[in-house]
């Protein structure tokens, strides 16, 4: 999945999908696949001093990427990568990967990454079609940090930060005024 965007307009985009999410209500997700993403995605952002990728909704924010921005083969390729997560889970640990442990479930996505990390570092004339975790990864980044909590809480994003002073030259002003 290519994106080709400045970072304002992915910001925009992604905060105008967000205001579209109705809560409760997957358009493209089964129930396994919203869980299993929920799972996924907060393993990927989990909540420290700040919220994770749950409380951002990311999974919602996926679905709703799916289903509205996403053309067919990527979103195909998606949800594919998505199941393929079960089957290599039940590779590894012997049961889906909902059933699995966090430990299981978390050595099973070291395992993804490292997969990424030796696709990225392949020569491109050898590297085959782009690994699920990747898409997972970016999308999970994208769908917090254009979130609301991710953009205030994490990134304490201001729209008009401070006090605006308009002609001033920069010296002039201390950081309490």
């Amino acid at each position: 999945m290519a994106v080709a965007a400045t970072p304002d307009e992915l910001l925009s985009l992604g905060k105008s999908l967000h205001q579209r999410i109705v809560n409760g209500k997957r358009r493209v997700l089964n129930a396994q696949q919203d869980a299993s993403l929920l799972v996924l995605t907060d393993l990927i952002l989990p909540a420290t001093d700040t919220p994770g990728a749950k409380a951002a909704g990311v999974n919602a924010f996926i679905d709703l990427l799916l289903a509205e921005w996403l053309d067919t083969e990527d979103r195909d390729r998606f949800l594919k990568g998505l199941g393929d997560v079960d089957t290599r889970a039940r590779a590894a640990f012997g049961k889906d990967f909902l059933q699995g442990t966090p430990e299981q479930q978390t050595a099973l996505l070291v395992a993804f990454d490292d997969e990424a990390a030796r696709w990225k570092a392949s020569p491109e004339a050898t590297r085959g079609p782009e690994p699920f975790y990747r898409m997972l990864k970016w999308v999970t980044l994208f769908g917090f940090f254009t979130s609301e909590v991710g953009a205030t809480q994490e990134e304490h994003y201001a729209i008009i930060p401070g006090r605006y002073v308009p002609c001033a030259p920069a010296d002039t002003l201390s950081p309490t005024e």
